[in-house]
C-alpha cells in the first residue's frame, strides 16, 4: 500500500458531478487543474465540472469551537 500525498495549500481540487454524485475528483497543481477543469468541461459538457481549493480556508475562531 502506498500514501497519498497530502495536498500543498496551492493545490486545487476539480470535481465532476453527476447530480449530488460525485464522479471524478482530480487534485493538482493550479495550471494541472485549469487544464483538467477544461478536458472535463469539454468531455462531460452536460455536467457539473467545479475547481476550488484543495485545502478548504478554516476561520480560526471555529477551528478553536
Amino acid at each position: 500500500m502506498t500514501a497519498t500525498p497530502l495536498p500543498r495549500p496551492t493545490d486545487r481540487r476539480v470535481r465532476v458531478w453527476f447530480g449530488e454524485h460525485v464522479i471524478a475528483e482530480y487534485t493538482a497543481e493550479p495550471a494541472k487543474a485549469i487544464r483538467y477543469q477544461a478536458a472535463m468541461t469539454r468531455r462531460f459538457y452536460s455536467l457539473r465540472v467545479t475547481i476550488e481549493p484543495a485545502i478548504p480556508a478554516v476561520n480560526q475562531d471555529a477551528a478553536d469551537s
